[in-house]
């Protein structure tokens, strides 16, 4: 298991406040932190003045050497958006190719590597995300490897509701090669990363209710449906309504499959909803949300109606 790293800005330089971890916590033996290791990586190379790490970088005494080692392929989630809720953890799949020299072992017990999501500038990150546990890898030739890892969400400790937009994600790996991380000599250590390798949503979870009445209804008669939508707000953590939204209303017979469309009404300041239509048949109502780009698409349990 990891923890979370802290950073904080000084002279230019990232200090980490939290680099070790306890051995008995790390898996695979490592015993730091992923997110601050990288950090600590670019701080060496940013005292330079530079943004990006390549070979030609590694030219100054005690920086890290550059490490043969690049990502691709990269998917979060298997390619969908990641949903949270207020406060429940929510972990998502993370899954990429290695492609690295013959000399890198990426199985050594201090060799870290893992690809995590983050918004804003890659230096000076907005907010960013990464697994509990350390990816896994296996090995599909001697210089290619396919990993699996992981992103855990804990809405109610790391997320705002301005988190509700796309990330990029960024991958690194270090050779420790034995050395101490804590030196100020890197010139031991190898250094990769890749950053824009893939994007993903963070959306608000929605929520969808509909109530239709009366029950059992005359044929012909008027049936009211009401109903609400919300949405999880990562500032309070509480769902309110979501306003002014398109919701659609409709209909599946008592022995059918599928919903068909009634109506369209939006939700009210409140996110309430409430509309009427004529009773013809035994049937389900219900609302549905096609979704926006931070609040995902939803269906509510459909309400059966009697028709007598």
């Amino acid at each position: 298991m990891r923890i979370r790293a802290t950073t904080v800005a000084v002279s230019g330089v990232l200090a980490l406040s939290a680099l070790a971890v306890p051995a008995a916590q790390a898996a695979g033996g490592s015993s730091y932190s992923p997110s601050g290791l990288a950090k600590l990586a670019q701080a060496h190379q940013g005292t330079a003045g530079r943004s990006a790490y390549t070979a030609s970088t590694a030219a100054d005494a005690g920086d890290p050497y550059a490490l043969d080692l690049s990502f691709s392929n990269v998917q979060v989630n298997k390619g969908k958006p990641i949903v949270a809720g207020t406060t429940t953890h929510g972990t998502f799949p993370v899954t990429y190719t290695v492609t690295h020299g013959a000399d890198v072992d990426i199985h050594a017990d201090d060799f870290l590597m893992d690809v995590e999501i983050y918004r804003g500038d890659i230096l000076e990150p907005t907010n960013e995300l990464f697994g509990v546990d350390w990816p896994s890898c296996t090995d599909t030739s001697t210089t290619t490897a396919s990993c699996k890892g992981t992103i855990d969400v804990y809405a109610d400790e790391e997320l705002t509701n301005s988190d509700a937009t796309t990330w990029k994600a960024f991958g690194f790996a270090l050779a420790l090669n034995g050395q101490d991380p804590t030196s100020d000599d890197w010139s031991k250590i190898g250094y990769a990363e890749g950053d824009n390798l893939a994007t993903t949503k963070l959306q608000r979870l929605s929520k969808l209710t509909v109530n239709a009445a009366p029950e059992p209804v005359k044929k012909g008669k008027t049936v009211t449906v009401t109903g609400k939508l919300s949405r999880a707000n990562w500032d309070d953590g509480q769902y309110h309504g979501y306003a002014g939204q398109s919701v659609r209303l409709q209909f599946r017979k008592k022995n059918s499959s599928t919903y068909t469309n009634v109506k369209g009404i939006k939700s009210s300041s409140t996110g309430t909803l409430k509309t009427t239509t004529t009773a013809t048949v035994d049937g389900y109502y219900r609302f549905s949300f096609v979704g926006t780009s931070t609040t995902p698409a939803v269906n509510a349990t459909g309400d059966y109606v009697d028709v007598q």
